[in-house]
């Protein structure tokens, strides 16, 4: 009796500990000076201006070049130059671009549009779902020039996207996403567990500023 007992505090302590177990530290991606370790493929650019990375034309896309990104959580602190505009975070990218168009079809686009109705499209394409695959379980996006937190989750098939701390997208590999509607929504079909990420640039109309960047291995 007394060796289960002495087992069952180990037990209990281990638990405990491994309760108190501080989280994997936050590696910011962007240093907040300048586009060391981002790349820009595709029409327009983006600039740092105080503090910011700033959107310009379009529409092309600034990836990180330091590798693919799997079994982590991005966050990324974003707003709006005006009520709304469009942008978008990609994920999963399969080999490091060269052109802006194979992100698209091969990636996923976690989308950064809050009304995408005035282009004649539907919810599909709303802010924080899988552009143009995954229905949003919510529409959290603040307009601009208010900030906004995106929290992706890539757990091996598994994707999660938290917008402002209200879950948005629940998304496994293989499960039903909506049909191909237009010849600019991506290719349907698996994505890898690990990819490059990237920030888009849409248009000259669509201005969205970065604030942060950051990147957190999973327990």
């Amino acid at each position: 009796m007394r060796k289960f007992s002495a087992f069952v505090v180990v037990l209990v302590a281990v638990f405990l500990i491994a309760a108190r177990a501080p989280e994997p530290p936050w590696k910011p991606l962007f240093n907040g000076k300048d586009l060391t370790a981002w790349k820009h493929v595709g029409p327009g650019n983006m600039t740092v201006e105080n503090g910011l990375i700033q959107t310009h034309g379009g529409m092309g896309l600034l990836y990180w070049t330091g590798g693919k990104v799997g079994h982590s959580r991005i966050r990324v602190v974003y707003k709006m130059r005006d009520t709304n505009d469009n942008s978008g975070v990609f994920i999963r990218i399969p080999i490091e671009p060269r052109e802006e168009w194979m992100p698209v079809h091969y990636g996923y686009e976690v989308q950064i549009d809050n009304h995408p109705e005035t282009s004649n499209e539907d919810e599909y394409h709303i802010t924080g779902t899988l552009y143009s695959l995954t229905k949003p379980l919510a529409k959290p996006g603040k307009p601009g020039p208010e900030w906004n937190t995106m929290l992706i989750t890539i757990d091996g098939p598994h994707t999660i996207v938290e917008l402002n701390d209200v879950k948005v997208t629940d998304y496994t590999e293989g499960q039903p996403v909506a049909e191909r509607k237009f010849d600019f929504e991506p290719q349907r079909g698996r994505r890898p567990d690990e990819g490059y990420i990237g920030l888009q640039n849409h248009s000259d109309n669509d201005i969205v500023f970065f604030k942060e960047v950051s990147l957190q291995s999973l327990p």
